[in-house]
């Protein structure tokens, strides 16, 4: 076998020798003012503690360099990490690279007295987390060999490293806070680790094997899987830990349990009992550590007793979009010292089988003697539950998958034959209606529970509307049900209630306008207005600042924005924001672009309505910074795919032709847009979607499409919402497929990909094979292939040469292009 690092480089090597040679030697950077821009800091980032007591001002840059993103790793099981320090070299996502904050301070919220965090100079911190009690919190340090954990004091904020802590970081949860504020837990690399296994020259060939059984299995599973017993090797070597207990007073490491490979932890309510979930092997070949056979257990940190709970088996036959048959997604009730609460499916996992109840839930009180009791049915797939801090009558969740709706419901777990009260049941679609999401708080204990104020609980919400979104506060009756609106945005401003103080008299909200960063502000509920229009607030307000973050960029202020509405042929309502370039004069018509992401909708209702909020505080990046170099931007143009999930993409093609068709119209109708100068671009699944734009439509000059996966036969077993494999339906995977249509592709089309893009459903070969067919059938098309990025590009370098890309390919083709024949 050979090694990551060579099998990487091979990859590189075989998309060099399949392209013709272009002579070209670093990185290329985009004119100012756009690179300035570029380079300007973002905002800070304020963090409450659970006491709304204190925050931290949380500082990072925009963009790390390219010698950070290309640090060697491996990539194992999903995985990808640095051997030189033991860490992950990818976010916890799998589409980017971890990144570190460049400086932190902790601020008192009465006094907003501020006082810097001293880190070491070449310091890497990761976001710290705050203890329940807001007097401490903790970080992890990542260092050139290895991830250190840092414990802060809030009221001073000193910070100093846990000696004796070697942090193992790779399948996360490295660091939580136990007994409340007292204990961590930890994930220890263990001791005498010695040196990594080392495959030999004549390690063997790769082989995986299928014996008889059916089941798909979705092909976005399989990211960077395993291949050989040296890969079993190394991924036991990175991923096993030691669990340890660290007593934040005297700073002692008390280690419990054995290693192993350790994934999900989480510690009950009572500090004593550790919810484990172990991985074993026989390790799969063909998904990702988080399918992995793997056992579950509770662990007692103050006795070292494991009590098994259950075994379950490699889950590499899980129907598209569907869930692991046997137990799953288990955690703590939050209101009992240690009560597992987790779900079992009674429909096989497959959304296909109609049955009358999908899922069963159970509970089990420790010390987990006699059997789990189950407690209640679902009639759709479980979706969690949320705790009161006294009683016995959760809010349980179910979501329906094929019809995109969620239900929510009120069940006294004491007593499982009484009928369950239906709370909520609504449209996961729906963006006007929506009743807002319960706000929850943390308890001295650590426990998540609801946000509540004797018989009221709190709702926050978007705040949907044919304006846009205007966020809102609802003040929740938990013994009639009934709302009333405590705050709602207003038209001028973008802003998000993100705490209630106890007594419910005050909140805190984010607020933020097209020239004013986010900054936090107190608010003071008022007297009733009495007067108060459907669905706004019916009390009066006043704020304080709490924040005065500065805005980083105020050149580019003066760029214009607008929200646009408009209906597609078939009559579903659609919508845009139009940016204008500063100093645009009203009746000029501009070079423009077009950036789009199809999204899916079971019902043209909630496809039509307008997201997003024009009130937002812009950070410009991307493809926006052509706004500096004259052009307008028709941005997050709706392009919904409605129809049954199950088959709505029977008319992909067509659904897409008439959302761009309807879109360009509304634009060169305002007087903005010179309809022969329009480019359009999109990323991933928007990449795909400008591809095939310029296959099947005439409206666009040319394209630009970054990290696409163009053809979708290589993902046979599902796409986006499509569930059907490529057997079921060759029709709607060679339609979808741009690849298949690249002798229709008459207009320029710029491809850009990271070299290692790590998402299945876009691997990197995508870009290069549309490439070469546009080439062969005489297309004009470019090839740019990033090194070291994944799906989303981090480094510096690579950010500047997208823009520079995007920027050379609009002039010639877009901009300066000669008047369409």
């Amino acid at each position: 076998m050979r090694p990551p690092v060579l099998k990487r480089l091979s990859l590189a090597c075989a998309l060099a020798a399949s392209l013709p040679l272009v002579a070209h030697a670093g990185y290329d950077k985009p004119p100012e003012p756009l690179l300035s821009v570029m380079h300007a800091p973002l905002p800070a980032i304020p963090v409450l503690d659970p006491t709304r007591q204190r925050m931290l001002m949380v500082e990072q840059s925009q963009y790390p360099s390219i010698k950070r993103v290309a640090e060697p790793y491996v990539k194992l099981a999903g995985l990808r990490i640095e051997p030189a320090n033991h860490s992950r070299h990818d976010a916890s996502s799998g589409y980017g690279i971890r990144t570190c904050l460049k400086r932190f301070a902790v601020e008192d919220v009465a006094s907003h007295k501020q006082v810097p965090v001293t880190l070491p100079e070449d310091a890497c911190p990761a976001v710290p987390l705050w203890s329940p009690d807001g007097r401490h919190f903790v970080f992890t340090n990542t260092t050139k060999d290895r991830t250190e954990l840092w414990l802060g004091n809030a009221l001073t904020g000193e910070a100093h490293r846990i000696e004796g802590v070697w942090v193992n970081p790779v399948l996360e949860d490295g660091v939580q806070w136990l007994r409340g504020s007292d204990s961590l837990l930890v994930k220890l690399v263990p001791d005498n680790l010695g040196q990594a296994p080392v495959a030999g020259v004549d390690a063997g060939p790769e082989i995986k094997e299928s014996i008889q059984g059916k089941g798909e299995s979705s092909t976005y599973e399989d990211r960077d899987a395993l291949s050989s017993p040296e890969d079993e090797a190394l991924f036991d070597y990175y991923a096993t830990s030691q669990l340890a207990v660290v007593d934040i007073a005297s700073g002692k490491v008390r280690p419990v349990g054995k290693p192993a490979v350790y994934s999900d932890l989480s510690g009950a309510p009572d500090g004593v009992h550790v919810l484990v979930e172990a991985l074993k092997r026989p390790y799969s070949y063909v998904t990702t550590y988080e399918r992995f056979a793997h056992d579950v257990s509770v662990l007692d940190v103050d006795t070292g007793k494991s009590t098994p709970i259950a075994s379950l088996p490699v889950a590499d036959r899980v129907p598209v979009h569907g869930v692991p048959e046997g137990p799953r997604d288990f955690g703590w009730r939050q209101t009992a010292p240690a009560t597992l609460v987790w779900s079992e499916a009674l429909d096989h996992g497959d959304w296909k089988v109609n049955v009358p109840k999908r899922d069963k839930v159970m509970m089990w009180n420790a010390p987990f003697g006699g059997k789990p009791k189950e407690v209640t049915r679902t009639t759709q797939r479980f979706n969690g539950m949320r705790w009161l801090a006294e009683g016995n009558e959760p809010f349980v969740y179910e979501y329906d998958e094929n019809r995109h709706w969620i239900h929510v419901s009120r069940l006294d777990v004491t007593n499982p034959s009484k009928p369950a009260r239906t709370i909520w049941d609504y449209s996961a679609d729906e963006k006007y209606h929506e009743p807002g999401a319960l706000m929850l708080q943390r308890l001295p204990n650590g426990a998540a529970v609801i946000r509540q104020d004797g018989d009221s609980a709190y709702l926050v919400g978007g705040g949907g509307s044919p304006t846009g979104d205007r966020p809102f506060l609802d003040r929740y009756s938990l013994s009639t049900g009934r709302t009333e609106r405590l705050f709602r945005s207003d038209t001028s401003h973008y802003e998000v209630p993100v705490a209630v103080i106890p007594g419910g008299e005050h909140f805190i909200t984010a607020r933020q306008s097209p020239v004013e960063p986010p900054n936090l502000f107190m608010n003071t509920v008022g007297a009733a207005t009495g007067d108060a229009k459907a669905g706004e607030a019916a009390f009066a307000s006043t704020s304080e600042a709490l924040t005065h973050i500065a805005d980083p960029t105020p050149q580019v202020r003066g760029i214009g924005k607008r929200l646009v509405t408009y209906k597609r042929k078939d009559g579903v309502e659609l919508s845009f924001t139009l940016y204008t370039p500063p100093g645009y004069k009203e009746g000029t018509r501009l070079p423009a672009v077009l950036y789009a992401y199809p999204l899916d909708y079971a019902d043209a209702a909630q496809a039509g309505q307008v997201s997003g909020s024009q009130q937002k505080f812009d950070i410009v990046r991307n493809y926006r910074l052509l706004l500096l170099s004259g052009y307008a931007i028709i941005d997050n143009a709706a392009f919904p795919i409605v129809g049954d999930p199950r088959s709505a993409y029977d008319t992909y093609i067509d659904q897409l032709v008439m959302d761009a068709q309807a879109a360009v119209d509304k634009a060169v109708e305002l007087g903005v847009v010179d309809r022969n100068r329009i480019g359009v671009t999109g990323h991933s699944h928007g990449a795909l979607m400008t591809a095939n734009l310029l296959a099947h439509t005439e409206l666009f000059r040319a394209g630009v499409a970054t990290s696409g996966s163009y053809n979708k036969t290589l993902t046979p077993f599902g796409f986006q919402n499509e569930r059907r494999s490529l057997w079921q339906a060759p029709k709607v995977y060679e339609d979808a497929s741009a690849f298949f249509h690249a002798d229709k592709i008459k207009a320029p089309l710029l491809l850009m990909h990271g070299m290692d893009d790590a998402n299945p459903g876009t691997q990197p070969i995508q870009s290069p094979k549309l490439f070469q067919a546009i080439r062969g059938l005489g297309g004009t098309t470019r090839l740019v292939m990033l090194p070291h990025e994944p799906h989303w590009y981090t480094a510096m370098e690579s950010n500047e040469q997208e823009v520079y890309e995007m920027l050379t390919w609009f002039d010639r083709y877009v901009k300066n292009a000669p008047p369409a024949k």
